[in-house]
């Protein structure tokens, strides 16, 4: 999506390209300043409008027009391209589809009586934490999916065990992109290999495009750290910094969630609720929506490679042409419906369930969803502006005219798509920009056996940036599944994703210094760990106390 014409330069853009970081660092830093949302993400909407044309308002509240009514209706750039925008209404459909689904799984029952199940059998916070992020590993399948789902079916569980929300989304975050960018079945492991299938090419590597992504797995040292970073808060059950307040809190109070705290996904009004539930109430609606998400992947991907002339498309084949939102739609309808046929199952013979209560389940699902869309539309007219602007251009155009020693651009692209990613709200983002720019620069200076770890610099910062973003999809998506406000999900999870961060540039360093990949990562993950044993042997992280 542009919203910038060809006949519209902006003359402050060409006199001063820095001037394309000022909207991502105004929105991101009221939204860290203020901890709200919605205004800060329509500041920094209104500076990048205002820099694209050069402090015309008027053409400045054209461009923002344009930018939101392409959420759903495009209407610039390739003709053949322009209409309905499928992608990001399935996305908001989907939302509000789950929102309901889970009015339903409450008022069947459902989700006290899977509460009262894992109360005898998850009896620690560990347990439930650990729980978590075991289905945030398993569910890789797609970050949106992962981000959702594990929310919704990890709740009653940890606030069964006064784990906060916060913790929650921490836990959903920090494993559903590590895993997905690291899984070549999945749909972000599909999308990389064809974004590194002509790099691959140019430089004449002895590589399939799969196996220059499968090359690139130890080589994306934040990924490995981040999922190694969560298995020790989990294993110790340690915490340190804004988390360790918030996790004190909820033993304190015995509420998950901050009272003061305004958090998405999450059901406002007190509903009937059906007792004795039973869990079928909540297995049968997900792993329905689980099953249909699956399935709709493969077909619609199956489908897709078969228009395209492939004939018996493989696995890596259909995902390579799979539609995510329409399997997400297709997935959340078939969840719906289970959801829906339970609740009235469950309901029919008790009085207190009437067309009142079925009417009031559909109103308070999607009322329930209503701020985490608002925030994501947002999100997603910020990043169209700074996609004009051309913000991640000019970082990379740094990097560009560095004139660094190749054997020091892993490190330095690592860095630069973090920032990327981090200004843009995309990972993907930085991979469309980086990913061919790391290419180029090594071929440029005979360098083809640093290619492998250059992209899988890209790939780990990209993700680095996406964790610290309030402005990431991915950010808010699992603030929204675990029912917790995003600001305060940037703030705990925040110093997690810089001391990850920082564990792996070392990683970097030791690649640019020794030549050997294995090394560093080996340096990644044991600093990381040297890390939090130190934080935790001086006291900065232990466990939550009440």
């Amino acid at each position: 999506m542009t919203v910038l014409t060809a006949d519209a330069p902006s003359a402050w853009l060409d006199a001063a390209p820095w001037l394309s970081l000022v909207p991502p660092l105004i929105a991101v830093g009221l939204v860290v300043a203020t901890k709200r949302v919605m205004p800060s993400l329509g500041a920094g909407i209104i500076a990048a409008g205002l820099i694209l044309f050069d402090g015309n308002p008027l053409e400045a509240a054209r461009a923002i027009g344009t930018a939101l009514l392409e959420i759903v209706w495009v209407v610039t750039g390739d003709p053949d391209e322009r209409g309905f925008n499928d992608y990001n209404a399935l996305i908001i459909l989907f939302l509000f589809m789950l929102g309901v689904i889970t009015a339903f799984i409450t008022m069947s029952g459902g989700a006290r009586a899977f509460a009262q199940w894992a109360s005898g059998h998850i009896r620690t916070r560990r347990g439930a934490q650990g729980m978590a992020a075991l289905l945030g590993v398993a569910i890789f399948i797609d970050d949106y999916f992962n981000a959702l789902a594990v929310g919704q079916i990890s709740k009653p569980v940890t606030d069964a065990r006064k784990v906060s929300r916060a913790k929650l989304a921490y836990l959903i975050d920090s494993t559903a992109a590590p895993v997905c960018v690291l899984a070549p079945f999945s749909s972000w492991g599909a999308g990389i290999i064809l974004l590194v299938a002509p790099i691959v090419a140019a430089a004449g590597l002895d590589h399939s495009a799969l196996g220059a992504f499968l090359a690139t797995v130890p080589l994306n040292y934040y990924a490995w750290v981040a999922l190694v970073l969560v298995g020790l808060v989990v294993v110790l059950g340690v915490d340190a910094g804004p988390m360790l307040k918030e996790e004190e809190r909820a033993l304190r109070t015995g509420d998950a969630i901050d009272p003061s705290e305004n958090p998405a996904g999450e059901l406002t009004e007190d509903l009937p609720v059906k007792r004795p539930g039973r869990i079928l109430g909540l297995i049968a609606p997900f792993l329905a929506l689980t099953l249909g998400v699956v399935a709709a992947l493969f077909i619609t991907g199956y489908r897709a490679a078969v228009e395209a002339g492939v004939q018996s498309p493989s696995v890596l084949e259909m995902f390579e042409n799979t539609q995510v939102t329409h399997s997400l739609a297709w997935g959340g309808l078939l969840g719906l419906v289970v959801a829906v046929g339970v609740y009235l199952a469950e309901t029919a013979a008790d009085g207190r369930f009437g067309g009142k209560e079925f009417g009031l389940g559909w109103l308070n699902g999607i009322r329930s969803m209503l701020p985490a869309v608002l925030v994501l539309v947002l999100a997603w007219v910020t990043a169209a502006l700074i996609s004009t602007l051309g913000t991640g251009e000019y970082l990379a155009g740094l990097v560009e005219s560095s004139g660094l020693a190749a054997v020091w651009l892993p490190l330095v692209l690592f860095v630069v798509a973090a920032a990327i990613a981090f200004a843009t709200g995309t990972s993907w983002g930085s991979f469309g920009i980086l990913l061919p720019i790391g290419g180029e620069m090594l071929m440029g200076v005979d360098a083809p056996e640093l290619v492998i770890p250059a992209l899988g610099a890209v790939l780990a910062g990209a993700v680095l940036g996406d964790h610290c973003s309030p402005i990431s999809d991915t950010t808010i998506l699992s603030a929204t599944g675990a029912g917790t406000s995003l600001p305060l999900h940037v703030n705990t999870q925040l110093p997690y994703a810089l001391t990850g961060g920082v564990a792996s540039a070392l990683g970097y360093a030791v690649l640019a210094v020794t030549g050997n990949g294995l090394v560093g990562l080996v340096v990644a993950v044991g600093s990381v760990i040297a890390i939090v044993l130190g934080l935790r042997a001086t006291g900065v992280a232990r466990a939550a106390r009440a």
